[in-house]
């Protein structure tokens, strides 16, 4: 009994620890790594600490600017295809690609991109998140009829998730953020509703 009540409170303490720990040590490897990086570039008497993460930040603004211009976004663009070409390289860049821009502010959502999916007459329904909703926009293969869109389907602590093709009609949209929904699903729901301000 005595040794269940330790456990209990060990994996209490990990699972409270753990997303501040490792948050922390996330930021920490970036602000490391940029000083290293800076450190190494420039000689020590111009070098100070801190430099590096100013560096870093500064470097994502300035190139965030510059993303917004036609020029630099056309320049971009037949430099990105170079990644496009390269066989290995070209499964790589193009998930990380499309991964980042699904979470892109620019990027028009349907639905708020969060729903829930309704497997059929069971009444049970998944959260998920539409990563595409123009059929044209998808292979020719599953253009279908135009009335079905693409739902990816996270499994929880992330695991894993599956792309479904899902009829639109089996598709509700649900008034969540897409952080909230996100962290809901990966935590299986242990989270519960967020405490953020």
């Amino acid at each position: 009994m005595l040794l269940k009540s330790i456990g209990k409170y060990v994996l209490t303490g990990l699972i409270t620890m753990l997303p501040v720990v490792l948050t922390l040590y996330l930021l920490y490897w970036l602000a490391v790594s940029a000083e290293t990086l800076l450190a190494e570039l420039i000689p020590g008497g111009i070098y100070f600490p801190g430099m590096g993460v100013v560096t870093a930040l500064l470097a994502a603004f300035t190139v965030g600017v510059l993303m917004h211009t036609l020029t630099v976004q056309r320049l971009f663009t037949r430099g990105e295809r170079i990644f496009y070409r390269l066989p290995l390289v070209k499964s790589v860049y193009s998930a990380m690609r499309d991964f980042m821009d699904y979470f892109s502010p620019t990027r028009k959502r349907e639905f708020e991109q969060v729903v829930a999916v309704t497997l059929g007459e069971t009444g049970m329904r998944l959260i998920g998140f539409v990563t595409q909703a123009l059929p044209e926009q998808m292979p020719e293969a599953l253009q279908d009829d135009g009335d079905s869109i693409l739902v990816y389907l996270p499994m929880s602590y992330m695991i894993g998730g599956y792309a479904v093709l899902v009829p639109r009609h089996r598709v509700r949209p649900l008034n969540i953020g897409m952080e909230d929904a996100m962290r809901l699903v990966l935590t299986a729901g242990i989270t519960g509703a967020s405490t953020r301000s």
